[in-house]
């Protein structure tokens, strides 16, 4: 508000002390002009009978002589001053439309309002830094998630854009550069409902920039970032604090797990899927000879994990080889798709990878590779939103959809931050254990995708204070999940226990829960509100490690108390 004050003032200072003088000189000399009463006598208007007619004058109100008619000379001064205060008053008129429509004094009032709305918040919201495909799922997803997004966008016609889409709840959004420190504090970083900050610019650099100054600024919060580029990921992972997502390497990482490991692909993809979502089934992507189809950064990508396992692979690009850092002698100029195809021998080929950033030569790759070699398996990208259906209609074995990727990964890390790190953990395990895994989940919850949560053990919680310290009885992954009515375990597994740093996979049901272990569980939501119950009321607690209710009032207490102290002589 006070850059909106400093330019109203800067911008107005002239037109301001213009209207003052031609308002002063005209209520002055109108308290000089001599005037007449009905009865003859001489009078002269006071200062408030001189303002008062002077503003409905200069307005064009016009109310009449008052209080009295006046003589020749107020009449005459009268009209000088018309003259005088409507060219004022046009000369000022003039510079508050001027100031209303110049772009700095309506970006100040933007920003304050913004600034503002931010302030009144009182739920919990995420900060999007750039508003592309990847950021506007991710925005729709938290808004059906009751998360509200606060959105920084430097192009002007995508911060327009958001005004006309459907949300729950309406995004708040500024069209401004969010690298500077100023912008995120507007941006409500520093208060507590901010759960966190995604970078998702389309430049590696400048998602950098605000995710170092997020950290800086708040070195708590969540930051997570998308980067295409080894350095920017370099960079962001030795600063420390910030989940980097790289969307090509994600995708040719999940492509190396099914080659290697299908299982733990598969259990990925289902704990992090939406509830009840069946278990996926193997991608199956044969280990054959590939072809790719635009060898930039997805391009390489996909190539790396190739070269990691031995597959052959020959590419095509449209640039010259002296462009290439890498991988020259078995990439082809494409000036002839076929004829380009046919040389990387496609007809042979078990994969072809169609990764140019141009969506019609994607669906045109796939359209002639088939005419060689039908039996080839294809991956397409999806580079625009407004593509899918060229690109569906590829009929492709498998889509790489980068705002898909995104969310999936964002989304992880957002529900429960604890099932990355198993999952990270898992990955190297390998498939035996992934197996595992998966036959123990299915077993305890059934075919439909699990909902992941976390649980502390606080011995400040009602519940964990009463089974720890007035009770002394050990706490036992199983006996939290215990149904006290029936006494048989609930729908939920446990997946890792953190102790000190050191994770615990899969561990047995008999493990006694410790002061500040944190257990990452996977299960229904009723076992999920059991456990949030049971921690928080001593009585749930007592039932479900003693089966008997205690007495929850003074009275009741005092009567327990006396049955006990009487119990002994009845013996």
């Amino acid at each position: 508000m006070s850059d909106v004050l400093f330019l109203i003032l800067r911008r107005m200072r002239a037109p301001l002390i213009v209207l003052i003088i031609a308002y002063a000189i005209a209520v002055i000399g109108l308290t000089f002009m001599p005037g007449q009463l009905p009865d003859g006598k001489p009078w002269k208007m006071g200062l408030f009978h001189a303002f008062y007619v002077i503003s409905y004058t200069a307005t064009t109100i016009g109310f009449g002589e008052l209080p009295h008619p006046f003589s020749d000379a107020q009449r005459l001064w009268l009209t000088i001053s018309i003259y005088i205060t409507v060219i004022a008053w046009t000369y000022t008129l003039g510079s508050i439309f001027t100031l209303f429509s110049d772009t700095t004094f309506r970006a100040a009032i933007s920003r304050s309002l913004f600034s503002w709305r931010v302030k009144t918040l009182a739920e919990p919201f995420y900060v999007l830094c750039g508003y592309g495909q990847s950021a506007r799922a991710i925005a729709h997803a938290l808004d059906r998630m009751g998360i509200r997004v606060v959105v920084i966008e430097t192009r002007k016609e995508r911060a327009s854009s958001i005004a006309i889409e459907t949300f729950a709840s309406a995004a708040i959004v500024l069209n401004e550069d969010a690298r500077l420190p100023n912008i995120l504090r507007d941006a409500g970083i520093y208060k507590r409902e901010c759960r966190g900050l995604i970078a998702l610019t389309g430049d590696d650099k400048a998602n950098q920039a605000i995710s170092i100054g997020a950290r800086a600024l708040r070195p708590e919060l969540h930051v997570m970032a998308r980067v295409k580029t080894d350095a920017a990921r370099i960079n962001l992972e030795s600063f420390g604090g910030v989940d980097v997502i790289n969307p090509f390497d994600t995708f040719a990482q999940n492509v190396a797990l099914d080659l290697d490991h299908p299982e733990v692909l598969r259990l990925e993809e289902w704990l992090t899927a939406t509830p009840d979502a069946a278990c996926p089934a193997r991608i199956g992507v044969p280990a054959g000879p590939w072809v790719i189809v635009g060898y930039g950064r997805f391009g390489q990508s996909i190539a790396s994990v190739l070269d990691d396992r031995g597959i052959s692979w020959r590419a095509i690009d449209n640039r010259t080889l002296d462009e290439l850092t890498d991988g020259r002698d078995r990439v082809l100029v494409a000036e002839n798709m076929e004829r380009a195809l046919r040389e990387a021998d496609i007809e042979h080929a078990a994969v072809l990878v169609a990764g140019t950033d141009n969506d019609a030569a994607n669906l045109a790759a796939v359209t002639l590779a088939r005419r060689v070699n039908a039996q080839v398996w294809t991956i397409i990208r999806q580079n625009h939103i407004a593509d899918r259906v060229l690109i569906r209609a590829a009929k492709s074995n498998l889509r790489f959809v980068q705002s898909d990727i995104m969310v999936h990964e964002c989304l992880q890390l957002i529900n429960e931050p604890l099932l990355g790190v198993f999952l990270k953990r898992m990955r190297q395990e390998g498939g035996a254990f992934a197996a595992d895994a998966l036959a123990r989940i299915q077993a305890r919850v059934g075919n439909g995708a699990p909902l992941a949560w976390a649980f502390t053990c606080d011995l400040l919680q009602p519940g964990i204070f009463f089974a720890k310290l007035q009770q002394g009885i050990p706490l036992t992954l199983s006996a939290l999940l215990l149904d006290r009515e029936t006494g048989e375990s609930q729908g939920a597994l446990a997946l890792m226990l953190l102790r000190a740093g050191e994770a615990i996979l899969l561990p047995s049901e008999d493990t006694v829960v410790m002061n500040g272990d944190r257990v990452l569980f996977v299960g229904r939501e009723d076992p999920k509100r059991l456990l949030q119950s049971v921690a928080a009321d001593p009585s749930q607690m007592a039932i479900l490690l003693t089966g008997i209710e205690p007495p929850r009032t003074w009275l009741f207490r005092k009567i327990a108390a006396w049955r006990q102290a009487r119990r002994p002589s009845y013996e």
